[in-house]
């Protein structure tokens, strides 16, 4: 598919897509500007009538048909992560089979779920009435995405936005767009008509233009907290759902079998260079087992290797820009300045940021309560369970949190009493499935996805009830 058909013309300037490894130049996408929007809108309007009239087996079938031609032709998917988002060439392949799993799981979402009858009678004076409600589509979605996932956090918006029969306005990260362009142009090969989807490529200025649009029925974003109040102030009377940021804790009880949580744990904060909103950034270890815990983490932390994404002995790849690898490098020395002890790591060769673990770090510093989205953890001690749970719930905003322990009861108290939108029990905080709920807790929380969840918030209930007078 001809990229420029997705984002309306070939329209100049364009943005030049880097590799975040290297540098080089591996593609260009349109600069769409604000001024386009009415165009954008119009192609809008035009794909939610035709994606409401499609019957639910054809939703099904093309988005069962793009999952099998992605499955197909996963390691080409594979190697345009690694080349725009700096992945390495594993991480890559395992976003790729959760997209097609994403997709398969909202063919599925298409052909149930279509609403359930209502027992009218069950009400006196109602005993004549029967009938339903059924799910009917918003109608138009602008969707935004970030680039650390730029595969399948995109299907997670078209393929539950399609199952319920709208249209969508997608804007990709700038700096990674090329997966969900990709993407959608496999999803126009499987029969979806082409006004279903608009890709729409550009800046701030796009985004807060297709954000005020009073037509746009709801915002589908993932990203940071500055940009979602930034959405949240400028959409007005449509529907808001929001994945932000995170600062996810994980609690390491001396009871737990410590080689496992290891391992767990140094997935959770070093998967895709820490570039992952439910990575582990706080482990809070019990102190009896602290010492022992230290000991084999930061073994373990220090033996991976960072570097070019595409070499199979490469554990972190590149973060997205320099600028992001020179941010991570600035708050760690902030924290080192506020007296916490750095334990390895904290060395930057370009965008590549090595594995970074600290402890005896201030918890008034930015790195104990804001998202610092890097390959960087924080260790704490703890004695109490108590005094555990009080430091995983500090900060003021919590995606996920996981609990290590062998205790029952106590991974039950966890899952009660932690301030999150999803406990991972014997499980680091960046487990997802992407069948289940996935959103967030307290401040900014706004929604869920998940296929099915985010089904439902595409989608609105219709009642019709029939009075049969008799």
């Amino acid at each position: 598919m001809n990229v420029s058909r997705l984002a309306l013309a070939v329209v100049e300037p364009q943005i030049e897509v880097f590799n975040p490894f290297d540098g080089t130049v591996i593609g260009t996408v349109a600069d769409v500007c604000a001024a386009q929007v009415p165009q954008l809108l119009e192609t809008g309007r035009s794909g939610a009538r035709v994606c409401a009239g499609l019957p639910r087996h054809r939703r099904a079938r093309i988005l069962e048909q793009a999952a099998l031609n992605i499955e197909r032709d996963a390691k080409a998917f594979a190697r345009l992560i690694v080349d725009e988002a700096g992945k390495t060439l594993k991480q890559a392949e395992k976003e790729v089979k959760r997209c097609v799993n994403t997709l398969k799981l909202s063919a599925e979402e298409a052909k149930r779920n279509a609403g359930e009858v209502v027992p009218f009678d069950a009400y006196e004076g109602s005993e004549s009435r029967q009938g339903w409600f059924s799910r009917e589509p918003l109608g138009l979605i602008v969707a935004i995405t970030p680039y650390n996932d730029p595969l399948n956090l995109v299907a997670h918006k078209l393929g539950p936005a399609i199952a319920g029969g709208n249209a969508v306005i997608l804007k990709p990260s700038e700096l990674a767009p090329l997966s969900a362009i990709k993407l959608v142009s496999y999803l126009v090969m499987a029969g979806l008509p082409e006004s279903v989807v608009t890709v729409a490529t550009g800046g701030a200025e796009l985004g807060k233009a297709l954000v005020a649009s009073r037509e746009v029925r709801m915002i589908s974003f993932t990203g940071g907290f500055v940009t979602g109040e930034q959405i949240a102030r400028t959409a007005g009377l449509k529907k808001l759902a929001m994945d932000l940021g995170g600062n996810a804790p994980v609690i390491v009880m001396g009871d737990c079998d410590l080689e496992a949580a290891v391992e767990s744990c140094l997935s959770g904060a070093f998967w895709a260079a820490g570039q992952n909103c439910i990575g582990t950034q706080r482990l809070l270890i019990q102190a009896s087992i602290y010492e022992a815990f230290r000991e084999r983490f930061v073994s373990r932390a220090k033996a991976l290797v960072s570097g070019d994404p595409m070499r199979a002995d490469t554990d972190i790849g590149p973060m997205i820009t320099l600028q992001a690898a020179q941010n991570a490098e600035q708050v760690v020395n902030d924290a080192l300045q506020e007296g916490a002890t750095l334990l390895c790591g904290h060395r930057r060769q370009g965008s590549c940021y090595a594995a970074t673990v600290l402890e005896n770090v201030d918890h008034c510093s930015r790195l104990w309560h804001t998202e610092v989205f890097a390959p960087v953890v924080v260790l704490q001690p703890f004695e109490t369970f108590d005094e555990a749970i009080a430091l995983a719930n500090e900060p003021e905003y919590s995606l996920h949190a996981g609990i290590f322990t062998n205790d029952l009861a106590t991974a039950m108290s966890a899952a009660r009493r932690i301030e999150a939108g999803g406990v991972m029990i014997n499980d680091s905080s960046d487990y997802r499935f992407d069948a289940m709920p996935f959103g967030g807790s307290k401040y900014g929380s706004l929604g869920r996805e998940g296929v099915r969840f985010a089904y439902e918030e595409m989608t609105q209930p219709k009642v019709v009830c029939l009075n049969t007078l008799g």
